[in-house]
C-alpha cells in the first residue's frame, strides 16, 4: 500500500494519549477508563501490584527530600510528590532528574533511572508579554510535562522571542491570546503559535518555575552535548505507562539512544516540539518493523492522533535505519 493512502486511525472524542507518560487529563468517568485500555493496553495495576520502588525527590527551589513509591504515570507521580510536600498538584511544572536546576535536556520523561533523584519545579511568578511577530517563526521549541503544561524548551538565538529578555526556558506558556490552553498538547501549542498572523502582535501569559538565588540559567537552553542527553541514568529504568502497568527495563541501547535522540531532532524540525518519550516510543514502534509502509500503519495504531507528514515518516524511518547500521 503506498505511504500517502494508508488508512488513517479516526480521533476519538476524548484526546487520546500519544506520549506514554500521559493519561487522559480529567479522565475519571466509565468511558474515559476505557478510552485509556484501547489498542491492546492494560488498565492501571492495583496498588499491591505496582513495582516497589522508592524514589527520592526534592522541590528544586530548596526542600527537605521527601520518599515517593507506588505510582506508574507521570500524573501519579505529580500526586506523590505533592502529597509529601503538601502541596496541591497542579503547582508542579514539571520535574528535572539528577539536577536542580532548569535543565531541559534532564527533563523527566517516560523512563526514570532507578538511582535517579527527582527535583518537582512548583510554579513561580506570573508575567505577560506582548510580541510583535515581525517573522513567519517565533524561534520556539515546545515541549509539555505529561500532564497537561506545555512550556518553552528551546529559543532560537536571533529569533524574535530571544529579542524578548522576559521570556525565558521552563517558562510555562498558560494563555494565547487571552485563550487558556492549559490540557492543550504541545504539539497543538506549536501550532497555534505558528498560525499567528505575520506582522501582527500578540500578547502571552506565561508561569515561570519558582527559583532559588542559585538557578540562574541561560535563557535559550542550549543543547547539551550528546553524551550528556541519556533518556535515563543508573543500573535500570522504570518506564511508566498510561497503558499498563510500569515495568523496570535495561537502560537504553546505543542504538535507541541515537535513535531517539535524531527521532526527537526531526520532530523540533518539523513540529516545534521536542518529546523524548514520543521519540522512544516511534522508535520502539519502527525497530522490528521491514518497510515504512508497515511502519506507518503501525505509527496509525499507537499514535493516531498524530497527522504525521509522509516526508516525516519516511525521515523517522531512514533515521532508525541509520542507527541500526551505526550510520550516526
Amino acid at each position: 500500500m503506498p505511504l500517502g493512502l494508508r488508512k488513517k486511525k479516526n480521533k476519538s472524542k476524548e484526546s487520546s494519549t500519544l506520549v506514554e507518560n500521559e493519561e487522559v487529563d480529567g479522565a475519571t468517568d466509565g468511558s474515559a477508563r476505557k478510552s485509556a485500555v484501547n489498542g491492546g493496553g492494560l488498565p492501571p495495576p492495583p496498588a499491591c501490584l505496582r513495582p516497589k520502588l522508592v524514589f527520592h525527590t526534592q522541590l528544586a527551589h530548596g526542600s527537605p527530600t521527601g520518599r515517593i513509591e507506588g505510582f506508574t504515570n507521570v500524573k501519579e507521580l505529580y500526586k506523590k510528590i505533592a502529597e509529601a510536600f503538601n502541596l496541591s498538584q497542579p503547582e508542579i511544572l514539571f520535574c528535572t532528574l539528577n539536577t536542580h536546576k532548569i535543565d531541559m535536556e534532564k527533563l523527566l520523561g517516560g523512563q526514570i533511572g532507578l538511582e535517579d533523584f527527582i527535583f518537582a519545579h512548583i510554579k513561580g511568578q506570573k508575567k505577560e508579554v506582548e510580541i510583535l511577530k515581525a517573522e513567519d517563526a517565533l524561534g520556539l521549541t515546545i515541549t509539555d510535562n505529561g500532564a497537561g503544561y506545555a512550556f518553552i524548551k528551546r529559543i532560537k538565538e536571533g529569533s524574535v522571542v530571544d529579542t524578548v529578555k522576559v521570556i525565558c526556558v521552563g517558562d510555562h506558556i498558560e494563555c494565547i491570546n487571552g485563550k487558556n490552553i492549559v490540557g492543550t498538547r504541545h504539539y497543538e501549542v506549536a501550532r497555534m503559535l505558528k498560525e499567528l498572523p505575520k506582522g501582527e502582535a500578540f500578547t502571552l501569559k506565561l508561569v515561570e518555575p519558582m527559583k532559588a538565588f542559585d538557578m540562574l540559567e541561560p535563557r535559550r537552553g542550549a543543547a547539551k552535548p550528546a553524551s550528556e542527553n541519556k533518556i535515563a541514568s543508573g543500573r535500570g529504568t522504570l518506564r511508566l505507562r498510561s497503558k499498563g502497568p510500569a515495568t523496570v527495563e535495561e537502560e537504553p541501547t546505543e542504538f535507541e539512544e541515537k535513535a531517539v535522540k535524531k527521532v526527537d531532532d526531526l520532530l523540533e524540525s518539523y513540529m516545534g516540539i521536542r518529546d523524548t518519550e514520543l521519540a522512544a516510543t516511534m522508535v520502539e514502534v519502527g525497530k522490528d518493523k521491514s518497510n515504512p509502509d508497515e511502519f506507518a500503519m503501525a505509527l496509525d495504531e499507537t499514535l493516531g492522533d498524530f497527522a504525521f507528514p509522509d516526508e516525516f515518516v519516511f525521515d523517522v524511518w531512514g533515521a532508525i535505519g541509520d542507527a541500526k547500521q551505526g550510520r550516526f
